[in-house]
C-alpha cells in the first residue's frame, strides 16, 4: 500500500481556467409536503369541536372559538418560532376568559386580548422569553390543574342539563340540586360522548389500529350529534348567529387598575403556556427519528412574537385569546408534520368550515361539547405531574397553586404559588442539620444541607466540642457554602491542627469540592487527572528544582510505553511503578468510598450493560469521561484502530468476534457503537506503510483497515466519502478516520450474532448500530447521522446538533 499524495497542480493551466458560469436559479416553487397535508387534516378534525367547546365553556359567542382557531393556525403558525406547535383557543385560558366576560363584557374582553397581544409583542422584542421558563414547573402544573378542576366542575352542570354558576364554590353548592333534577337527554348524549372518548383510542386488534387514527373527539361529537338527530332528542344545540352580527373589539371600558390586572393575567397565562408548549414540542420532535435534522429547535422569542401577533388579530376580529395547545401540537407531531405548513393549512380548513359548514355545526348538542371540554379539564390534572412534584418535594407549591386557582382565581393562585415556592426555597437554604458523633476512630461531624452564615453559630458550637488533639472528620452533605462558613471551617481547622489534632473535610458526592482545606500535600486532583499533572504527594525532582513558576512534568500518559503522540514529549521523564501505586492509592482513598456500594451491587447482580462500545486503544480516548458513564454502563472493547475484522479473517485472533458474540447473545446489549478518533496512529500507519517487507503482527492487523483506505477520497476509488457537518476534514488522515468508522460498521453487520439481532427487531426496537468520531484536540464528539447528506454520503454531526440532550 502507498501513501496518499495529492497530485501537483499545473499552475500554468490553472492560472487561466475559470469556472463555467451557471444560469441564475429560477424562482423557487412553493411546495407542500404530503405529510403536512395529512397532519393538517388530523389537527383540523381535533380543533373544530374543541374550539366550539372552549367557546361554550367561556360564555363567549361560539364563532369566537372558530376565529381564534383560524387565526392561531394561520398567523401564529406563520410568524411563530416553533414550526410544529398548533395555537388556538386553549383550555388553560377558559377560566381567565370566562371571568373577563362576566366582569367586563365580550367586546371589552376582545380589547383586553388585543392589549395582551401587544404586551407579548413588546416582551418578544425585549427577548425575555427564556425568563418565563424560570417559573417553577410546580406552579405551572398547579395552575393548569386548578383551571382543569374549574372547567370540569362548571361543565358538569351542562352535562347534567343545567346551567353553571360563576365560581367553583357556587357550582359545588348547586350540584346536589342539579343531581336531583337530571335531564335524561343531556345525560344520554354526554354519556355517549365520554364513553367514546375513553374507548375509541383503546379499540383492540387491527381494526383498532386503523380506526384509532381518527380523532376520538371528532368521533365522540359526531356520534352524539347523530344520536340526537336520529332519535329526535330535544336539547340545546349549537347556535351560530350570522357573521354579519358578529361582535368585534371595542374600546376597553372599566377601572384602569382592573383592566391592567386583566391584561397582565392574560399575557402571563398565554405566554407561559405557549413557551412551555414549545419546549414540549421540541422534545417530541427529538423523539421522532429522522425529524431532528429537518425541523429546527424553537426560537422562543419569535414564538412570543407570533403569539402576540395572533392575539392582536384574534381580539380585533372578535376571537378568543390564543395560546399554544398541547393536544393539537402533539397530534400534529404524531401525524407526521414536517413544517409550519401543517399548522397554517389547519387554520385555512377552519375558515372554510366556519363559512360553509354552519348548518352541520348547528346540529351538535351543547351537552356533547360540554362533556368533551370536561374531559379535557380532567386531563389537565395529571397524575404524572403530581408524582413528579412529589418526588421533588414541591407538592405543597402544587397544592397551594391549585387551590388558589380553584377558589380565588388564576392570578391570585399563581401569586400564592410563587410565595410558597419562595418560602420553600428559603426554608431549604436555611435548614441545616449539624450532628456530632464520637467513634472509636475519633470524632465525626456531619453537616446536612446548605452551609450559610445562618448556620455558623451552630457549626462553631459543634466544632468546639471536639477535644484538642483528637482526630476529626467533617462530612459536608450539601452543594453550597458561603464565605462566612468557609472561613469558620478553615480557622478551626488551622487551630485544631496546630494543637496536634487532625482534620479531614470531605463531601459525599464524588469529585465535588465543597471546601478547599489547607493540607500538607495540597492535593486538588480529580479522579481522571493524568499522572503528569499530579502536583501532590511527589517531591521535586533533581532535574527540575521547584520555583514559583515551575510545573512538575514527571510521568507519562500510559503504561504501554507509548508516547501519546508523534515524536514523544520533550522534557518528560519516564513512568515508574510508583506512579501506578500512587494512582491506586488515590483511588482507594478518594474514589473507592463513593463507588464501593455500586460495585458491591454489580458484584452481586452481575454486569448488565446496555451498550457495546468498540474504540481504539489510544490512551487519550477515555471512554468513561467522554460518555459520562460509570461502572456497569458500557461493555468496552479496545484495539489498535478500532477495527472489527470481518468473519473468517481473524488471523488466529478471535477476541473481537468473541466479544461481539458475548455482548449480543449473552449480555443482550441494545446498541453497539464504533468510535474512531482524531490523530489515530493506526490510520497514520495505513497511510504511510509501503507494500512488501516483513509481515509483522502490526502489519497483519492493519490489513483490516485496507477496505477503509479504499473508500477514502484520494486513496482509493471512494468518491466524496464520509464527512463532518459544519466543516471540512482537516487532512487525509481525518478523512480516513471517518471512512474507517463507516467501514467497520459494515464489517460489524456481517457478524452472525449482529445480523441475527438486527433482523429480529421487535417492539422494543432491537439492536441499534451507531458510529462516532471523537476529536481529541477539540474535546468534541460527532455522531454518524441516520440521514445521508445531499450527495448521499455519510455525515457526522456534532452531538449537540443532533439534539440528543434535549
Amino acid at each position: 500500500m502507498s501513501a496518499c499524495v495529492p497530485a501537483p497542480a499545473d499552475s500554468a493551466r490553472t492560472k487561466h481556467v475559470h469556472p463555467p458560469h451557471s444560469p441564475p436559479p429560477g424562482p423557487r416553487r412553493f411546495r407542500i409536503a404530503g405529510a403536512d397535508v395529512s397532519a393538517s387534516i388530523a389537527v383540523f378534525l381535533i380543533a373544530l369541536p374543541l374550539s366550539l367547546g372552549i367557546a361554550l365553556a367561556t360564555g363567549a359567542p361560539l364563532q369566537a372559538g372558530l376565529v381564534a382557531a383560524a387565526v392561531g393556525g394561520i398567523v401564529a403558525g406563520r410568524i411563530g418560532g416553533c414550526p410544529l406547535q398548533v395555537s388556538g383557543p386553549a383550555a388553560g385560558l377558559t377560566v381567565v376568559t370566562a371571568d373577563l366576560i362576566q366582569q367586563y363584557g365580550w367586546r371589552t374582553t376582545c380589547a383586553i386580548t388585543v392589549l395582551a397581544g401587544l404586551a407579548q409583542l413588546g416582551l418578544g422584542c425585549l427577548r425575555v422569553a427564556r425568563s418565563a421558563l424560570a417559573v417553577s414547573p410546580a406552579i405551572v402544573h398547579g395552575m393548569l390543574a386548578g383551571i382543569g378542576v374549574t372547567i370540569a366542575v362548571a361543565q358538569l352542570h351542562i352535562v347534567l342539563g343545567g346551567t353553571p354558576q360563576s365560581a367553583v364554590p357556587e357550582n359545588l353548592a348547586a350540584l346536589p340540586a342539579q343531581l336531583a333534577n337530571l335531564h335524561p337527554a343531556d345525560v344520554a348524549v354526554s354519556a355517549l360522548t365520554l364513553t367514546l372518548l375513553f374507548l375509541w383510542p383503546r379499540l383492540p386488534g387491527r381494526v383498532g389500529r386503523v380506526l384509532g387514527k381518527l380523532p376520538a373527539a371528532l368521533i365522540a361529537v359526531a356520534a352524539a350529534t347523530a344520536l340526537a338527530a336520529l332519535t329526535g332528542l330535544r336539547l340545546p344545540k349549537v347556535d351560530l348567529p350570522s357573521w354579519s352580527s358578529h361582535a368585534l373589539a371595542a374600546l376597553p371600558d372599566g377601572p384602569v387598575l382592573g383592566l391592567v390586572a386583566a391584561v397582565l393575567t392574560t399575557t402571563l397565562v398565554c405566554s407561559v403556556q405557549s413557551l412551555l408548549g414549545a419546549v414540549a414540542v421540541d422534545k417530541l420532535v427529538a423523539a421522532r427519528p429522522g425529524l431532528t435534522g429537518r425541523v429546527r429547535r424553537s426560537d422562543l422569542d419569535r414564538e412570543l412574537l407570533g403569539q402576540g401577533a395572533a392575539n392582536v388579530v384574534s381580539g380585533s376580529l372578535g376571537g378568543l385569546p390564543i395560546a399554544g395547545v398541547a393536544v393539537r401540537s402533539s397530534a400534529n407531531v404524531a401525524a407526521g408534520a414536517v413544517s409550519r405548513n401543517s399548522t397554517m393549512l389547519h387554520g385555512g380548513y377552519v375558515v372554510i368550515a366556519a363559512l360553509l359548514l354552519v348548518p352541520a355545526l348547528e346540529l351538535i348538542p351543547l351537552a356533547s361539547l360540554a362533556a368533551l371540554v370536561m374531559s379535557v379539564g380532567l386531563k389537565m390534572v395529571s397524575l404524572n405531574h403530581i408524582r413528579t412534584v412529589t418526588r421533588h418535594r414541591e407538592v405543597l407549591v402544587y397544592a397551594v397553586t391549585t387551590g388558589g386557582v380553584v377558589f380565588f382565581g388564576v392570578l391570585e393562585g399563581v401569586a400564592l404559588g410563587i410565595a410558597v415556592a419562595v418560602g420553600v426555597a428559603l426554608h431549604r437554604l436555611t435548614r441545616t442539620r449539624i450532628t456530632h458523633e464520637e467513634t472509636e476512630g475519633g470524632h465525626h461531624i456531619h453537616v446536612r444541607g446548605q452551609l450559610t452564615f445562618l448556620a455558623v453559630p451552630r457549626l462553631s458550637r459543634v466544632l468546639h466540642q471536639v477535644p484538642h488533639g483528637a482526630d476529626a472528620v467533617v462530612e459536608l452533605d450539601g452543594s453550597f457554602m458561603d464565605h462566612a462558613a468557609y472561613e469558620t471551617l478553615q480557622d478551626w481547622q488551622k487551630t485544631h491542627t496546630a494543637q496536634g489534632g487532625s482534620v479531614d473535610i470531605t463531601g459525599r458526592r464524588p469529585g465535588l469540592r465543597i471546601s478547599e482545606p489547607v493540607e500538607v500535600d495540597d492535593c486538588r486532583c480529580r479522579p481522571w487527572t493524568a499522572w503528569r499533572n499530579h502536583q501532590c504527594e511527589r517531591p521535586p525532582t533533581a532535574t527540575a528544582p521547584p520555583d514559583a513558576g515551575s510545573q512538575d512534568t514527571t510521568g507519562v500518559a500510559d503504561l504501554t510505553g507509548g508516547t501519546g503522540g508523534a515524536g514523544g514529549r520533550e522534557g518528560t521523564t519516564t513512568s515508574s511503578p510508583t506512579d501506578l501505586a500512587r494512582g491506586i492509592s488515590a483511588f482507594q482513598r478518594n474514589t473507592a468510598p463513593h463507588v464501593r456500594g455500586e460495585l458491591a451491587r454489580l458484584a452481586r447482580e452481575g454486569q448488565q450493560p446496555s451498550q457495546l462500545f468498540l474504540t481504539c486503544a489510544d490512551s487519550r480516548v477515555v471512554t468513561s469521561m467522554i460518555t459520562s458513564s460509570g461502572p456497569g454502563d458500557l461493555f468496552v472493547v479496545r484495539n489498535v484502530g478500532n477495527f472489527v475484522p470481518p468473519p473468517g479473517e481473524e488471523s488466529g485472533d478471535d477476541s473481537v468476534a468473541a466479544a461481539i458474540e458475548y455482548a449480543v447473545d449473552v449480555l443482550k446489549v441494545r446498541s453497539i457503537t464504533v468510535c474512531g478518533h482524531s490523530g489515530c496512529g493506526a490510520m497514520q500507519a495505513l497511510l504511510g506503510t509501503e507494500p512488501g517487507g516483513a509481515q509483522t503482527p502490526l502489519k497483519r492487523w492493519l490489513r483490516h483497515g485496507l477496505p477503509s483506505l479504499a473508500r477514502t477520497p484520494g486513496c482509493g476509488d471512494g468518491a466524496g466519502g464520509p464527512r463532518l457537518a459544519g466543516r471540512a476534514a482537516a487532512d487525509t488522515a481525518e478523512r480516513l478516520c471517518l471512512a474507517n468508522v463507516v467501514q467497520q460498521l459494515e464489517h460489524l453487520r456481517a457478524h452472525e450474532s449482529v445480523s441475527r439481532a438486527l433482523a429480529a427487531g421487535g417492539a422494543d426496537g432491537g439492536l441499534e448500530l451507531h458510529g462516532m468520531y471523537f476529536h481529541v484536540g477539540e474535546a468534541q464528539a460527532y455522531l454518524l447521522a441516520e440521514e445521508a447528506g445531499e450527495d448521499g454520503e455519510a455525515v457526522f454531526r456534532r452531538v449537540l446538533e443532533t439534539d440528543l440532550t434535549a
